[in-house]
């Protein structure tokens, strides 16, 4: 399948590389993102990155909402929590500034509704590590799932301690929501409930046009109770 390569970078991770080709079965532009040989994001699949925000921002309350996504990668959760009107600050963690710099250069489509946005600031440190604002919703999609890390520094962060310290940077109802590429895990609903009350399981459902059938994510949505 012949594509372009439109950047490719050593990372601490790996080598990174930014792909685009056309999709013979659909005719559309596709944009892909690969550690290695291993597919980490396509343009192709985007309905549950869209939905992570959909249902965390829903989750939330007030009208003044300060709002933190973990992990740019193609920008789809970041734009769709622009969309909502009570958004005043969007800070977005990315781990890698090859990403940021991948935006910033308007390589992805629609990238300038993103930076040209004076809500939006683009951070480039480690999700997991660096000590994150008080604020009212964190959309976290970095790992394939809580059980599935890119990096064993993030196991730590699915567990109670992990989730607590999360807990005390959102403010009261507060929403924590998060991504995942596996089914419901109840061992991980278990451990967030430790921390959050009642927090939930969705399953994102979409049209898998490679296969011709339907694939599915779990976004994860949990709220603060005081």
């Amino acid at each position: 399948m012949r594509f372009e390569e439109l950047d490719w970078q050593q990372t601490p991770i790996g080598d990174i590389s930014l792909r685009r080709r056309l999709e013979p079965s659909l005719q559309v532009e596709v944009h892909e993102v690969l550690l290695g040989e291993e597919y980490l994001m396509s343009s192709l699949f985007t309905v549950a990155e869209v939905e992570l925000a959909r249902l965390g921002l829903a989750a939330a309350t007030g009208d003044a909402l300060d709002v933190i996504v973990g992990g740019l990668g193609l920008g789809w959760t970041a734009r769709t929590a622009l969309e909502d009107p009570r958004l005043v600050t969007l800070q977005v963690v990315e781990a890698l500034p090859t990403v940021i710099e991948w935006h910033e250069r308007g390589l992805l489509p629609h990238a300038a509704e993103l930076t040209g946005d004076p809500r939006t600031r683009l951070v480039q440190g480690d999700f997991f590590a660096i000590e994150l604002p008080e604020c009212d919703v964190v959309l976290l999609d970095v790992d394939h799932s809580p059980r599935h890390v890119l990096h064993p520094s993030h196991a730590g962060f699915y567990t109670r301690e992990g989730l607590t310290r999360l807990r005390s940077r959102l403010r009261p109802a507060g929403v924590f929501a998060l991504w995942s590429d596996d089914p419901p895990d109840e061992d991980f609903l278990a451990v967030l409930e430790q921390v959050f009350p009642q927090p939930q399981a969705h399953v994102v459902r979409f049209a898998n046009p490679l296969t011709g059938g339907e694939s599915a994510n779990t976004v994860y949505v949990a709220v603060r109770a005081d």
